[in-house]
């Protein structure tokens, strides 16, 4: 697995994505702003499970989706490689803020 990131400074989005070998997005994190605030925490598994049981609009509610197609880090701006366990850091933060405010 390789971990990259990178910034979309229009809508100033850091993306963390996990890729498998084929550049296929198994994990994704979103975080927004200057205050990194967590807007998606996706995993592509979780999301075929979704789907599969017809949740798949629930799970996106809560999580967002990771890319639906293979990435190329040739095609991301100025993307930088991370270590596995800051990702994992930054996954575990990302999911627990979001599973947050989807309590009543």
């Amino acid at each position: 697995m390789r971990h990259l990131r990178c910034h979309w400074g229009e809508e100033d989005i850091w993306f963390h994505f996990e890729l498998d070998p084929d550049g296929w997005v198994t994990r994704q994190i979103e975080l927004q702003g200057p205050a990194e605030t967590p807007i998606a925490a996706a995993s592509l598994d979780e999301e075929l499970r979704a789907r599969d049981a017809g949740t798949l609009t629930e799970y996106e509610n809560t999580y967002g989706l990771t890319s639906e197609k293979p990435l190329d880090p040739a095609d991301l701006p100025d993307p930088e490689p991370i270590p596995p366990d800051e990702f994992e850091r930054l996954w575990q933060h990302a999911r627990t803020t979001l599973e947050s405010r989807q309590k009543p």
